[in-house]
């Protein structure tokens, strides 16, 4: 049973993969009016009449959207049932189909009444945390034979919630990239990494998309500096330890990838794949912050027993 549930995690998060990318296709081929207003038909019919682009991509989108969900429900049951005694099982189990129905909904609302950009942005966000769920869901299962020991990292306190609130961070960056896409901000500005690279300092022509657009380049910068700077320090403390040091490696070249990606959508004028793949090294990124929140719990929770031991050590004695 086990091997099988290890398949169907792997189905699960690749499924979760494509929802996020076909997600991030609808957005920039403007294939969100491909199906009309009509949920979960397709203009009214099962079989439309007339087949354009857009309704390919978007239905598509939705096909794929609802065959991940019937997997994710899956992975949701039977990991809870044959690996609920793991802490975090149930917990990222109700995540992963809570978060999967609410991004469902939330598409569908915008095609049947509309919705503002704003809340349209919130869209991508949610879709990455069930993925992220989903995700960690498949190493807790993958980890199951190797049985993780708490003791063999344990994470300084200070580094467990500056892993908290980097992850947060990136939500909100992860957010002001979204709002790019909605409020067709993305090529507003036609140079990188400023607005006007002959007048960076411009700022009283600009509009409101061009607004939108340097907020996000300048979170994202950020997002990019203190990423590095906590990764070294990172990887100095944490040497010894495989899983800290090489990880943290990842993250320091996804994170340099997403923004080499996000300066080449501005150079290739919005090349189809290079925003796919902007949108893909995120998703990639966001999961790894998460993986290292699994263990910042696990090792706030060791920490935590172990104080508790001392204290009954000291009453005692």
């Amino acid at each position: 049973m086990i091997k099988s549930l290890k398949w169907l995690s792997i189905v699960a998060t690749l499924g979760m993969t494509f929802v996020l990318l076909g997600g991030a296709l609808v957005t920039k081929t403007g294939s969100e009016d491909g199906c009309g207003n009509s949920w979960p038909l397709c203009e009214g019919e099962w079989l439309p009449s007339e087949i354009t682009p857009e309704l390919i991509i978007e239905l598509s989108h939705r096909l794929v959207t609802g065959v991940v969900g019937f997997a994710v429900i899956g992975l949701a049951i039977l990991a809870w049932i044959k690996l609920g005694h793991v802490r975090e099982v149930k917990f990222l189990s109700i995540l992963s189909v809570l978060f999967l129905i609410l991004q469902a909904l939330i598409g569908a609302a915008a095609v049947v009444w509309g919705q503002s950009d704003f809340a349209l942005a919130a869209h991508f966000g949610i879709s990455l945390i069930s993925f992220a769920a989903v995700f960690l869901l498949m190493l807790l299962i993958f980890e199951v034979d190797k049985k993780f020991d708490a003791k063999s990292l344990l994470i300084k306190k200070a580094h467990r919630l500056e892993i908290y609130a980097l992850t947060i961070y990136t939500m909100l960056v992860v957010y002001s990239g979204a709002l790019v896409r909605h409020t067709d901000a993305n090529l507003v500005c036609k140079s990188w990494p400023f607005c006007n690279n002959q007048a960076p300092l411009d700022f009283s022509n600009y509009v409101i998309p061009q607004w939108i657009q340097m907020g996000h380049r300048l979170a994202a910068g950020i997002l990019f500096l203190w990423t590095v700077i906590f990764a070294f320090r990172m990887i100095r403390t944490y040497k010894n330890n495989k899983l800290m040091f090489w990880g943290w490696w990842t993250v320091i070249c996804l994170i340099t990838l997403q923004v080499f990606f996000g300066a080449m959508i501005i150079f290739t004028r919005l090349h189809l794949a290079t925003a796919l793949m902007h949108a893909l090294i995120i998703s990639l990124f966001f999961g790894m912050l998460t993986y290292f929140i699994l263990h910042a719990t696990r090792s706030a929770k060791y920490a935590k027993q172990t104080d508790n031991n001392k204290s009954e050590t000291q009453i005692s004695s």
